[in-house]
């Protein structure tokens, strides 16, 4: 099993700049697809950002230029740094990762969730 912890959600005035970040622990595997995904109200869940084990990383267009994910060093805990956020921001951000090596090749874990508000 993997267990996801994200911390640093919160409310911030448009513009401004927040940064989460997610832990993982638990049978982790140094081969991984680790991100962020989010789901506004009334939507469905979005991807944010994701980065690999190799460094590729990738980006939804809504979020290119404003967002940068990034990876410690030992593989465990991945940031998201989010800059100039907008209102449609405003969303629970997930956690997420893949480990296709791992003890559960196909299955997809995800953190509890946190909220950002982007609101004046």
């Amino acid at each position: 099993q993997v267990q996801l912890v994200e911390s640093g959600g919160g409310l911030v005035q448009p513009g401004g700049s927040l940064r989460l970040s997610c832990a993982a622990s638990g049978s982790i595997f140094s081969i991984y697809t680790m991100g962020w995904y989010r789901q506004a109200p009334g939507k469905q869940r979005e991807l944010v950002a994701t980065i690999e084990s190799g460094g590729w990383t990738n980006y939804a267009d809504l979020v290119k230029g404003r967002f940068t994910i990034s990876i410690d060093n030992a593989g465990n805990t991945v940031y998201l740094q989010m800059n100039s956020l907008k209102p449609e921001d405003t969303a629970v951000y997930y956690c997420y990762a893949h480990y296709p090596y791992g003890l559960e090749p196909s299955k997809a874990y995800w953190g509890q969730g946190t909220q950002i508000t982007v609101s004046s």
